[in-house]
């Protein structure tokens, strides 16, 4: 009758749809494959009779998904306080950057961060802002405005109401509204281009130039890699400090590269990945840089043969 296949393929074709929506609601890949996998283990850890039940997978799985991120949303607090320095969600580079990279194999399954969306929806500032939620809060968010579930669906995996799962929407939407709408992509590639541009000749007055006063720097080392503990405030003491940088990695050669959909730099030495920097631009000028420099999330931006 062939409804047992066309099921199968129903089930795995929801993986992309399950993936882009535990990457948004966790900021990692690692932890949102783990998710993933778990909901579709619990899947088949039913009785067949259940599962037959069952008249939409996609959304059982999707419910199954949400609650297992909603549960890790809530033990991160416990682990970011166990983090050596600050934690910034991993970044992602787009298809070409990934296929560049050899991580993506056309013949065999497609690899987690190879099946997420680059859209604003996981720009660095965006994804930043979600960090700044409730687990609640960024749940409702997610998947009501990015995805565009109904409220009676989300109610279901938060256990709660309808109307208090939009009150969660709107408390996170009034986060979201308060960051600065991006600049054109032009402009922003032209100002990130400086940015390389005067990092490689050292150029302090450059880039303190491109660099807005009140800009802020935050590294990601997570303690396995150099990397400041505390955000760098300032442009002058960002400029200094960048400067620093390249006076103790001679050989440092940067990338203009994709960064979770936006123009970023990829810093790499001896042809291995060092850094990946994503940038928040306003009027010309640099007002937030996300260096990430933990090795563990640069895994899509390169593997060792």
């Amino acid at each position: 009758m062939g409804t047992v296949g066309s099921r199968t393929d129903e089930i795995t074709g929801e993986r992309r749809q399950l993936i882009n929506v535990a990457y948004r609601l966790l900021g990692s890949v690692t932890e949102a494959e783990d998710a993933v996998q778990d909901a579709y283990a619990r899947w088949y850890g039913l009785p067949r009779s259940r599962r037959e039940e069952i008249r939409s997978p996609g959304a059982w799985l999707s419910t199954v998904t949400s609650r297992i991120c909603l549960d890790l949303l809530g033990s991160a607090r416990a682990r970011r306080e166990r983090y050596v320095g600050a934690w910034l969600p991993e970044p992602l580079p787009d298809r070409t950057e990934w296929d560049h990279a050899g991580g993506a194999d056309t013949t065999g399954p497609a690899d987690p961060a190879d099946q997420i969306v680059l859209d604003e929806s996981v720009s660095m500032a965006f994804l930043v802002v979600l960090e700044s939620m409730t687990p609640a809060e960024r749940v409702a968010f997610v998947l009501h405005d990015v995805f565009r579930y109904p409220f009676a669906e989300i109610a279901g995996v938060l256990g709660r109401t309808s109307a208090a799962c939009k009150q969660l929407a709107a408390s996170a939407r009034r986060r979201v509204s308060a960051a600065h709408a991006p600049p054109p992509a032009t402009g922003r590639a032209d100002v990130v281009r400086h940015v390389k541009e005067a990092w490689e000749t050292k150029d302090i007055a450059a880039l303190v130039e491109l660099l807005d006063p009140a800009a802020v720097m935050t590294a990601d080392g997570g303690g396995m890699t150099g990397a400041a503990l505390r955000p760098v405030e300032g442009g002058a003491r960002i400029a200094q400090y960048m400067i620093a940088i390249a006076d103790k990695a001679p050989g440092l050669e940067l990338l203009l590269r994709s960064v979770n959909g936006a123009p970023g730099l990829v810093a790499q030495r001896a042809g291995a990945i060092m850094t990946v920097a994503a940038f928040d631009i306003s009027a010309g000028r640099v007002t937030r840089i996300w260096a990430v420099r933990n090795p563990e999330k640069l895994r899509p931006w390169g593997r060792e043969d």
